[in-house]
């Protein structure tokens, strides 16, 4: 089954709950919204993941070129006998026609759901039976899979993979099985704060372009979606020159040459992607309301961020630590929990795509407490934007990126998911080696230049939850009705 990846539509799904996702090193982006994990979850000492360190990783990194062309970024550990590997391809759920988002989506759900001479349920049987797990998800610029297994089970596991990416049945039982289960979950996001919340902000950001949609779908286009559909999908994204791929484990070069090959090697060469345009978010400030009788009011705010490539883009990143991506540690959390008691949790992240960005943030309040949390939220932006950090904050977050790393980093499988994000961010091989140092260079003046221009402007904010008027009355049932 799938899982959405970072930037899906639980945008609000934030802080420690989350780190592994799309990223600077994995430490403080947190909208990741795992769903449909079906897999078989390896457990037990004999299966413990192998802990290797930043300073050995960077050692390691291997850039490997397979007998037919296949490029990977490799690091050979034998600590434990288990092999990861994370892969994507480019397009993501903005190849989904405009009249049917989430086509993407439903392609990761039904990818191993039967394939080459395999029915879903003995594709599933041959997966537990060697406790390989192998998933994929959807993104707004990529579609990424992932594949875990014991060394001894590596034949199987790679060619099981092979058989989902180039033979996928898309039978109707098992498609109409599927789609039940999205439609029942975008049920239940219409009453859902959360995901009105996102839903709303997408919008308003980013309006009619791609990045606008909702990555799973909607109740008016799920159910148009034909098999057709996505058999185009497939044959237009999962080709071999936008490819990427890390692995991390117990296998030799030659060997795992051969296996990238033997899976890899029949897809067409070439992806037939549509053009999407770059687009910037929507100008601060605005603020959209979008009524639900429930107790608790949720809180969207965010606005315009900063790209990936930008040679500035550390400073943005380590005085966002400052202000929300610090957890216990940041601004906000000081401001609107441990000063105010507005809320339990209060979150803020920078996010960074193919043709834009933004800084995305989230809370959650009592109905009649919301505008206090707003008008605290937009104090303490508005002070960092103006005032910008203090130099023992600037050093205190400094410190603690540089130390996180280790952490960011301790798994075969979070290794093999940061390299391949810093192969789709167009990060030199040796990044892990030099970040460090890149972050020691942030200023205190890159640090204010940076949240005069991030947060200078305002936010944007969603607010769902009662009217004000009706706050302190009890709650009925809910109100699915939005603008």
């Amino acid at each position: 089954m799938a899982r959405e990846e970072a930037l899906g539509d639980g945008l609000s799904d934030q802080g420690h709950q989350c780190r592994q996702a799309r990223g600077e090193a994995f430490v403080n982006n947190p909208v990741l919204r795992a769903r449909h994990f079906a897999l078989s979850f390896v457990t037990g000492a004999t299966l413990a993941l192998a802990s290797i360190s930043p300073s050995q990783a960077a050692a390691k990194i291997q850039h490997l070129v397979s007998p037919g062309g296949i490029e990977a970024w490799f690091v050979q550990d034998a600590t434990v006998p288990l092999i990861a590997m994370e892969y994507s391809f480019a397009g993501g759920s903005a190849q989904d026609p405009k009249d049917k988002s989430g086509v993407a989506n439903l392609v990761g759900d039904l990818l191993d759901e039967g394939s080459g001479d395999l029915d879903s349920k003995t594709f599933h049987e041959r997966l537990d039976r060697r406790a390989i797990e192998l998933s994929f998800s959807a993104s707004r610029d990529t579609f990424r899979g992932s594949l875990r297994m014991l060394r001894d089970n590596k034949d199987e596991a790679f060619d099981l993979l092979r058989s989902a990416l180039t033979s996928p049945h898309f039978d109707t039982a098992d498609v109409e099985r599927i789609r039940s289960q999205v439609i029942s979950g975008l049920r239940r996001d219409t009453t859902n704060p959360t995901s009105l919340a996102s839903k709303k902000f997408l919008e308003m950001a980013f309006g009619d372009h791609p990045y606008g949609r909702q990555t799973n779908g909607t109740l008016e286009s799920v159910p148009t979606i034909t098999v057709a559909d996505m058999k185009d999908y497939v044959s237009r994204v999962l080709a071999k020159d936008t490819l990427k791929i890390a692995v991390v484990g117990d296998v030799d070069p030659d060997t795992l040459g051969k296996l990238l090959d033997h899976t890899f090697g029949a897809l067409p060469a070439k992806a037939n992607l549509v053009p999407v345009p770059d687009v910037e978010a929507a100008k601060p400030p605005q603020r959209a309301f979008v009524p639900l009788d429930v107790p608790q009011t949720v809180i969207t705010f965010g606005g315009p961020g900063v790209m990936r490539s930008d040679p500035n883009f550390m400073a943005y990143y380590v005085v966002n630590h400052i202000l929300g991506g610090g957890g216990l540690s940041s601004r906000l959390y000081h401001e609107v929990r441990e000063k105010r008691g507005l809320a339990y949790s209060v979150f803020e992240s920078l996010l960074w795509m193919e043709h834009s960005a933004v800084f995305i943030g989230n809370t959650g309040t009592r109905a009649d407490r919301a505008g206090d949390t707003m008008d605290a939220i937009e104090k303490e932006v508005r002070r960092i934007a103006d005032e910008g950090p203090t130099q023992k904050e600037l050093d205190e977050a400094k410190s603690y990126l540089k130390g996180s790393q280790m952490l960011a980093l301790d798994t075969s499988s979070k290794l093999a998911q940061a390299l391949l994000q810093y192969q789709q961010d167009k990060l030199p091989i040796d990044y892990i080696e030099k970040r460090n140092a890149i972050v020691d260079a942030v200023t205190l003046d890159d640090a204010k230049a940076a949240a005069k221009r991030l947060w200078g402007q305002g936010l944007l904010t969603v607010v769902v939850g009662r009217a004000p008027q009706a706050a302190a009355q009890p709650a009925a049932a809910p109100v699915t009705k939005s603008n």
